[in-house]
């Protein structure tokens, strides 16, 4: 299993929309192969910044499967336009079982 990791900072004055297009856009994640949960923590010291944890099966469910779906572009299109600046998609893997 892997771990995505992505910091959003979302723009002045659409935290609030944002959740809500978040919580749309959560019902495709989901969906997916090779899913296995996902977590939006929003930020206590830093106003608009959010942390998205998304578990995967394999990276390239992610990268591959889900980046290359027709679902993506719908997320795409309900998230992507309330970043600035865009975020860095980072991935991780267990150190200890």
């Amino acid at each position: 299993m892997i771990l995505e990791a992505a910091m959003l900072q979302v723009k002045p004055g659409e935290a609030e929309r944002f959740e809500a297009a978040f919580s749309e856009a959560s019902s495709i994640i989901s969906s997916m192969p090779g899913y296995v949960s996902h977590e939006l923590q929003a930020c206590l010291e830093v106003e608009r910044k959010y942390l998205l944890l998304v578990r995967w099966e394999s990276l390239e469910d992610h990268t591959v499967g889900f980046r290359g779906s027709a679902q993506y572009l719908e997320w795409k299109r309900l998230l992507h336009h309330f970043y600035d600046p865009f975020p860095t998609v980072e991935h991780f893997r267990p150190v200890y079982p």
